[in-house]
This record gives C-alpha cells, sequence and structure tokens, in this order.
C-alpha cells in the first residue's frame, strides 16, 4: 500500500533543502499493483520507476493517465529495445555506446521526441554489478551526446556496497558526483544524478543527488 504520509515528509525534506538544485523522486513501482500506483498518481507522484517492460506496458495501460513520467531503470535487453523507446520517457541504465545507439535511431526513427538517458557507471567496481568503468566513461558519454535520438543527462548509479556502512556509501556517492563533475568540465550539458534509494537516500541528498528512487520506503516490502 503507497504510504502518503512518508511521501509527504519527503517532500517537505525535499523542499526545505537548497533551491538552487531541483530534487525529484522516482517511485519505483516494479512488483506493485495498478491500484498502489493510482494512489501514488492522487497523493502527487508523477515519476514512476520500472525495470521490467512487460509489466510496465501494461501497467502504463491500465493506469491510463498521461501526466505521469515513466523512467526505466532495469537491465536493457537487446529484444526488448524497441518496446523501451517507444513507451519510455527516461532510460536510466545505459551502460554502453550499442544500447544508447539501438535507442536513439528507433526514437529518432517514430520521430519522437528524444529520449532521456542516463549512463550507469558501476563506481565499486563490483563484478556482480552491470555499468560502464569510470576509465570508460568520458569515451562513451562522448558518443551518447552525439546521438540525435537520445539526450545524456547524466549519470546513475546501482546500489551502493552492503559493506562498510555509511561512509562506504557515502564515498560511493561523492565519486559519483566526481564523475559528473568532471564530465561537466568536458564540456557536457549534465543535470541529473540519479543516485539514492530507500535506505540510503539523505546521504545520496549530501552528496549531490538530483534524482531519488524510492521503492520500499514508499510502497513497503514486495511479497514476491
Amino acid at each position: 500500500m503507497f504510504d502518503v504520509s512518508k511521501w509527504q515528509q519527503i517532500r517537505t525534506l525535499l523542499a526545505s533543502l537548497t533551491p538552487a538544485r531541483e530534487i525529484r523522486v522516482i517511485a519505483v513501482s516494479k512488483g506493485q499493483g495498478v491500484a498502489e500506483i493510482r494512489a501514488a498518481a492522487e497523493a502527487g507522484v508523477r515519476l514512476f520507476g520500472e525495470s521490467y517492460v512487460q509489466e510496465a506496458l501494461e501497467k502504463q495501460a491500465q493506469v491510463g493517465r498521461t501526466d505521469l513520467e515513466w523512467h526505466f531503470i532495469g537491465r536493457i535487453q537487446r529484444n526488448k529495445t524497441r518496446l523501451i523507446a517507444a513507451h519510455f520517457h527516461w532510460v536510466h541504465g545505459v551502460t554502453e555506446e550499442g544500447q544508447a545507439r539501438r535507442l536513439s535511431e528507433i526514437r529518432a526513427g517514430e520521430g519522437q521526441t528524444p529520449l532521456s538517458v542516463c549512463l550507469q557507471v558501476n563506481i565499486s567496481g563490483e563484478a556482480s554489478k552491470g555499468g560502464v568503468s569510470p576509465a570508460q566513461l568520458p569515451e562513451l558519454a562522448e558518443a551518447v551526446a552525439q546521438m540525435p535520438g537520445v539526450i545524456l543527462r547524466g549519470l546513475m548509479a546501482p546500489p551502493a556496497p552492503l559493506l562498510g556502512g555509511d561512509e562506504a556509501t557515502r564515498r560511493h556517492f561523492a565519486a559519483l558526483r566526481q564523475q559528473l563533475e568532471w564530465l561537466r568540465a568536458a564540456g557536457h550539458a549534465l543535470d541529473t544524478l540519479s543516485m539514492g534509494m530507500s535506505g540510503d537516500y539523505p546521504l545520496a541528498l549530501e552528496e549531490g543527488a538530483t534524482l531519488l528512487r524510492l521503492g520500499t520506503i514508499l510502497f513497503g516490502r514486495r511479497e514476491n
């Protein structure tokens, strides 16, 4: 069930932060039902995050609202690229040039407005997590920035390492912010740091997050 009081607390917190930085919240609705999404939308949520394409398309059709912004936050499968390009406003998990090029070509070929994308960076270097390495990031950013069907908006961090506590999490977020600053210094007009989840979003905010991905804190734990 969507927690309206928790949502209002988070909105109040964000409103109290510096006005120089717009901070938005993606309600991670994967695994949630249409009723929960409708309740969230009624409470003022406009951004929803989904990881599974078919599930997301069914929800979009059933919710039936055109004022919502849908973010794809899952792994990009090649055979789902066309559906992702056609039915989402943002894609957060771009990890290689080929993915971005396919999204761009499909989006431009359909005459749609450019798709907003974030590059997923494997800051921690963990083999179990996807993402471009910091060393390869500048080259990928340069390539994606030239594609007509996408707009490079910023960077996304996969979940922070479980070990190491708050300080390790803070270093994880600070490292992504540093990567964004380097890309800006190189001439890229980036405005988005997509990092911070239900268990660590206060630290992400302190390190410059502009887009939070919150699921459990808003919807409770998924039974599945």
